[in-house]
């Protein structure tokens, strides 16, 4: 029999009893900061900040529930953000207003890079040649000479960590799909489309904002080409980097339009992006960001801005990550991961009498009998080993049933971005290749170039270009 969206009633009944059970395990304080534990100095990874704008800012408030690292020095060139890092982190660490001075502090194990874009490489060699482990957001590199050139340094400093800060790779529901497309349970996957939409018309982001001075005001970074990809750096990085792991290699070519429509403020960087990716094997990632809408078509538009669907022929992924306060949720809103199986197939009968009637082979109905509705995908802690109690048993089994009928909310065990920074001190004491790597980095990289390339020229550009280009140009010095 065909599994079926809908509980029994004895299903039903066996729900309500365990609710009460449910309800005490939902933790009264939501968002509660974790416990942290005490190390010793020595098993704590020394790190410096080189940024403390409103990235670094954001990584501080993280830092404060990690155990495994101690930021001990603060760099900015302003210094009201010297200021505001320093509040933040809550501890005394040293101050500079000149990167190279934190650089040369022996005691600094690692650094963390979220400065403007066209200053990333720039700041990331001068780290790892003063012989530092570096986190360095994205997009890793700027400009086409800036690939070649930190491909050739890493190689030059193979015991040093080079990580960059592409969340999306440690969340447990992003790393959930990657398997399911992986052992083929979604089919053959051959499209996804991705969105990042936001309305800065009603709603205006103070960091999409011009500030006085126009270019002059490095406030202003985001929204001029000398100093930012735009959009595509800002956003598509995240959703492209996403289309290369489910996909498993970057794409062979992109072709897109990008046009300044409505921002006509004084920036240089397009208002509205739509892209297309062709990759080896015929797949493809769609893509679109706006700025003056911010409607998403995805979970039964529940909410905005941004997330991926991904298609395979035995099933579909809507899945995006968790955001910060928005019109939606004033808290924030969690990662959302729900599935939805295609329709069973259909065999054709041999058997004379039943020529005209298809059948539905039994293991492809139990297979695809949830094709209706989404399945939210749930995290381990809600996976069931065989050897709970039977009040353990009936709270997963609630939890379950709840989730499914959108009484309880999708989350992530550990926010991606505490696991990405977690994963970095860790990797930097055990030496172990981080997940989102210098090659994922520059391939992320590479995706944005090319793609500001494609619009900016109108025509469909190959990513074996980038070989050819910035060859025997020297970056520039910071």
């Amino acid at each position: 029999m065909a599994e079926n969206n809908d509980l029994s009633r004895r299903d039903l009944l066996k729900a309500a009893g365990a609710v009460t059970a449910v309800a005490a395990a939902i933790p009264t304080v939501q968002g509660a900061p974790a416990i942290q534990k005490v190390r010793a100095a020595n098993d704590q990874v020394q790190f410096g900040i080189i940024g403390s704008g409103s990235r670094g800012t954001y990584l501080m408030k993280h830092f404060k529930t990690i155990d495994n690292g101690r930021c001990v020095a603060i760099c900015d060139i302003l210094q009201d953000a010297i200021d505001k890092g320093v509040q933040t982190i809550g501890n005394n660490p040293k101050t500079f207003k000149d990167y190279r001075e934190l650089l040369a502090m022996k005691d600094v194990d690692a650094v963390f890079v979220t400065v403007p874009l066209f200053v990333h490489f720039l700041i990331t060699r001068d780290a790892l040649m003063a012989g530092k482990h570096v986190f360095c957001e994205k997009c890793l590199v700027f400009k086409p000479e800036e690939v070649h050139a930190l491909r050739a340094l890493a190689q030059e400093h193979p015991k040093q960590i080079l990580q960059t800060g592409l969340q999306r790779r440690y969340s447990y529901f992003y790393q959930t799909v990657k398997q399911m497309v992986d052992k083929g349970i979604l089919g053959d996957v051959h499209h996804i489309h991705a969105q990042w939409h936001r309305n800065m018309i009603n709603k205006p982001s103070g960091l999409w904002t011009m500030k006085p001075g126009g270019e002059g005001n490095i406030a202003n970074w985001r929204i001029f080409r000398s100093m930012s990809g735009g959009l595509t750096a800002e956003l598509t990085s995240h959703q492209v980097d996403v289309s290369d792991w489910m996909f498993g290699s970057s794409p062979e070519f992109v072709m897109g339009l990008g046009s300044l429509d409505t921002l006509k403020d004084g920036r240089d960087v397009y208002d509205n992006i739509q892209l297309i990716y062709k990759y080896p094997k015929g797949q493809k990632l769609t893509y679109s960001s706006v700025s003056t809408n911010q409607f998403l078509p995805f979970f039964n538009a529940s909410r905005a801005e941004m997330g991926e669907i991904i298609m395979g022929t035995d099933g579909t992924i809507e899945i995006t990550v968790g955001d910060g306060p928005n019109s939606y949720e004033p808290h924030g809103s969690p990662c959302i991961a729900w599935w939805y199986r295609e329709p069973p197939k259909t065999t054709e009968v041999t058997k004379a009498e039943d020529k005209n009637k298809p059948f539905v082979a039994g293991a492809t109905m139990v297979s695809a009998g949830g094709a209706n509705g989404p399945i939210p995908i749930m995290t381990s802690d809600l996976n069931f080993t065989g050897k709970e109690s039977f009040l353990d048993r009936e709270v997963k089994f609630a939890r379950r049933w709840l989730t499914a009928k959108g009484v309880m909310m999708q989350e992530e065990q550990k926010n991606p971005v505490d696991v990405e920074l977690e994963s970095f001190f860790q990797n930097c004491r055990d030496g172990q290749r981080p997940l989102a790597h210098l090659e994922v980095g520059l391939a992320d990289s590479v995706a944005v170039i090319l793609s500001n390339l494609a619009m900016d020229e109108g025509r469909k550009v190959y990513f074996n270009e980038i070989e050819k280009m910035g060859r025997g140009e020297a970056p520039k010095k910071a």
